[in-house]
């Protein structure tokens, strides 16, 4: 694989060399309206033709090295500033260029994102990800798949192709300990704290940037960051009118099309924006299909002073539900491993012969309408107003709507499980009584989570200190109930009969302060504090006439603190330390074990500091990073392996233990045809003192094991990612994108025979772009996913019990993903 990728760039080094010209060097400057003359803009972004290549330094200066034949088109951006687009030129002699970005005259409605956003000085790791990034990324697959590039992510797919239900872990933290947010309005659920965003399908066309942070970054709001945070924003208002659409069509029969559309601003006031989306695909996975449609309109108006905005987006999923995996033995086609699933009831005779048929790609489910149907409505309004020369206010008020079911064909039921007494047939003394049956039933979720969030910024031109205080209040609603809509024995139910109901509560409060202190030229202080209420109740009667109940409060204080340091050449050295908390989620409370004490809430204390390099040396852009974390838990929720019936990982507190590792992270283009990054993480994640505990099959404990340092679920000690771009001929660019992550243990006992094995897997990635006279642009686009064609899986979950005998059995069950496939678009914009 390395002289495969070292003779691809030599090769492709060799054929651009002689089209390289002289270097372009330029200076970029700030002109705001207050101000009697323009200043030099530091942090801004530069982009060549459609690829970002840099941002400008601590003068605001950049480089442009070896510029090829032809125009090409330089975009230069940075918050609080029009865009500026300039045409430059090749030349046989180097060039120097001076460009003035002018302030914003109006307030772009950041204010409320960038209030959440970490920035050079907020003392974190973190990367952000453009709009040109995610959409030389976006092939129609999910959120987490454009990720995954980005340090410390690994994600899995269930359907095995990137669309439908797909998950994402950084630093080994899956999705419920990362905190998402979208215009900085929560978005995880307030129950499960998962974002499922096979609800909101191509959101990432609507997204006009995204950033992530690691570990526990700054304050948000919503559920605490234990791993990430994913801030999304679809505030970037277009200047001018437009038209686009994006349509890919690929293996497994997966297609994507959608419509956007702007007007750009009227009348110097309003704009309006909107989005229809649809994706479809049959998945890797037999029986893995996905149906999904999504829609995204936003309305504003601005002035001078005061913008204010709504958004309203909604995406309606139906899937074909593979979150049951494959069993181990159908991935080798072991009919004597698969038969020891029938022998102990986990597979049926038919079930063990279907697998060992359709092998890895086998899905447990054959009912035709065994789907996940789902539809997410949320609505958005934002105000943004400027008080005086340096303050503004922003706030937002919030309501998602979400509802839907999923159904399914359950086999010998037990009549009582549902509600329904049992049926007797015939007549004394010749009556048979009947206990149990087939039937179909439908889980439902109906919900409501709305509130308030804002944020006060005081960001004065000249002043050493920048401050923001913010909040929020949220309350969520949630009914959870069954229904059966088809028995063999209906006994004396209706057709839709209620089996179970139960509902739940969540209020949420927080309040945070932060401030930015430059304390010395070169040394700036940074300090965040945040006090978050939760109350939670959740009553009724669960599946199989279980009753639950919870009342759970909880106040916690997050304090943060940073220092940054700036050194001379774009170097800056910086440390922090974090403290979050998080509330337990609500499988914590229904599917514990039997005399279980109850989950208790989880303590992080994150410790992170490094080291980052941003310049240009002899007209090479180098951009590095190398990032230190230590994380440690107080009664972390860990993964135990399982799952319960909806997919859902069953998870147990650890009393201590701990993350830590290292990031690194580099980008070098030493030509403008020709770029190279590189992120590499090297971890170690532990619980100390673990007791394994063995169940029976109702998952009742039986025995605990003595006490030992493991690895923690599901957390690979090594993650990769690297990615070779280049631009043979002017509009065509071409990546190999090469991924590696490590074993990963399926529960937390460190058992080769229950992990993940490591897996590396090649992308290639072609886009080729012209500006016709009959439209602003025609871009061709080619993704092949796993070029190498690997057999490997991404995700699985585990369980076992004794024998009759006593002597413990193993189930093991993956997520295999797709082998080599594909997905080519075609992209218009007018």
């Amino acid at each position: 694989m390395k002289s495969f990728l070292i003779t691809g760039v030599a090769l492709l080094a060799v054929s651009g060399a002689a089209r390289a010209q002289g270097p372009v060097s330029g200076s970029v400057s700030s002109f705001l309206p207050l101000n009697a003359e323009a200043t030099s803009l530091p942090g801004a972004t530069v982009y060549l033709d459609g690829v970002a290549i840099g941002q400008t330094d601590d003068f605001g200066q950049f480089t442009v090295p070896a510029l090829s034949v032809g125009d090409h088109q330089l975009r230069i951006t940075s918050i609080g500033h029009k865009p500026l687009k300039a045409k430059i030129t090749g030349q046989a002699t180097p060039q120097t260029v001076h460009f003035v970005l002018e302030g914003e005259t109006v307030l772009t409605g950041e204010a409320l994102v960038t209030a959440s956003r970490a920035n050079e000085r907020t003392a974190t790791a973190y990367t952000n990800l453009s709009k040109e990034d995610l959409e030389k990324r976006n092939f129609g697959q999910d959120i987490p798949y454009l990720l995954d590039q980005t340090p410390s992510v690994v994600v899995n797919s269930d359907a095995g192709n990137g669309v439908g239900y797909t998950g994402i872990r950084v630093r080994g933290t899956g999705i419920e300990g990362i905190n998402v947010t979208v215009n900085g309005v929560p978005l995880n659920d307030a129950e499960s704290h998962g974002a499922f965003f096979v609800n909101l399908p191509d959101l990432a066309s609507s997204t006009s940037s995204l950033q992530v942070q690691r570990g526990v970054g700054t304050s948000q709001n919503g559920s605490a960051a234990f791993g990430a945070s994913l801030n999304l924003s679809t505030l970037e208002s277009r200047q001018q009118a437009y038209a686009e659409s994006q349509n890919t069509y690929g293996s497994f029969n997966t297609w994507k099309n959608n419509v956007q559309f702007g007007t750009g601003l009227l009348n110097g006031r309003f704009t309006v924006d909107g989005r229809l989306s649809r994706i479809s695909s049959d998945g890797y996975m037999v029986r893995g299909a996905s149906d999904l449609k999504s829609y995204y309109l936003a309305a504003g108006y601005q002035q001078k002073n005061t913008l204010l905005k709504f958004i309203t987006f909604s995406g309606r999923e139906k899937t074909y539900q593979a979150w049951n995996g494959v069993p181990e033995p159908a991935l080798t086609r072991n009919a004597a491993g698969l038969q020891q699933y029938v022998d102990n009831y986990e597979l049926s005779p038919e079930d063990a012969a279907r697998a060992l048929r359709e092998g890895r790609r086998y899905a447990y489910y054959t009912y035709d309408n065994q789907t996940d149907n789902y539809q997410q409505n949320h609505y958005q309004l934002h105000l943004t107003q400027g008080l005086g020369t340096d303050w503004n206010v922003a706030a937002a008020a919030h309501l998602t709507r979400g509802f839907g079911y999923y159904e399914s064909l359950r086999l010998d039921r037990k009549l009582a499980d549902y509600n329904l007494p049992d049926v007797v047939l015939g007549t004394a003394p010749n009556t048979t009584t009947i206990k149990r049956t087939d039937l179909v039933d439908r889980k439902w979720l109906d919900n409501y989570f709305f509130g308030g969030i804002f944020a006060l910024n005081y960001q004065p031109a000249e002043s050493r200190v920048q401050a923001t205080l913010g909040g929020g209040w949220n309350r969520f609603l949630n009914d959870h109930y069954g229904e059966v809509i088809w028995a063999r024995y209906a006994s004396t139910g209706n057709i839709r009969h209620r089996s179970y109901f139960n509902d739940a509560t969540k209020t949420d409060y927080n309040a945070y302060a932060r401030a930015i202190w430059q304390a010395l030229e070169k040394l700036s202080v940074y300090a965040d504090v945040q006090v978050r209420r939760i109350d939670y109740r959740l009553a009724g009667i669960e599946d199989k006439q279980v009753p639950v109940s919870a009342k759970a409060e909880y106040t916690f204080f997050n304090p943060k603190a940073g220092l940054t340091w700036q050194l001379p050449l774009g170097q800056t050295l910086y440390a922090s330390y974090a403290v979050a908390h998080r509330e337990p989620v609500r499988s914590d409370f229904t599917d514990r074990p039997l005399n279980d004490a109850g989950p208790k809430a989880e303590q992080l204390h994150d410790v992170e500091g490094g080291y980052r390099l941003n310049r240009t040396v002899n007209s090479q852009v180098l951009r590095a990073e190398v990032n230190g974390f230590y994380m440690r838990y107080r009664n972390q929720l860990v993964n135990t392996g399982q799952l319960n019936d909806v997919g859902t990982p069953l998870r147990t507190n650890a009393p201590r233990s701990y993350r830590a590792g290292v990031e690194l992270t580099g980008a070098y283009q030493p030509l403008t045809w020709l770029s190279l990054s590189s992120t590499l993480t090297l971890s170690r994640n532990r619980i100390l003192d673990y007791r394994a505990v063995t169940y029976d099959k109702d998952y009742n404990p039986l025995t605990a094991a003595e006490g030992r340092t493991t690895t923690i679920s599901y957390s690979p000690s090594v993650v990769s990612a690297h990615t070779v771009e280049v631009m043979p001929v002017k509009g065509l660019r071409a990546a190999l994108l090469y991924k590696t992550v490590s074993r990963q243990y399926l529960d937390n006992t460190e058992s080769a025979s229950k992990a993940i094995a490591a897996y590396q897997v090649l992308d290639l990635r072609l886009r080729y772009t012209v500006q016709p006279s009959f439209m602003r642009e025609l871009e061709l686009g080619l993704l092949v996913n796993n070029l190498l064609n690997r057999e490997y899986v991404a995700n699985g979950y585990t369980y076992g019990y004794p024998d009759a005998a006593g002597q413990p059995l193993t189930f093991n069950y993956y997520y295999p993903q797709a082998t080599r496939n594909f997905l080519a678009s075609v992209g218009v914009k007018f």
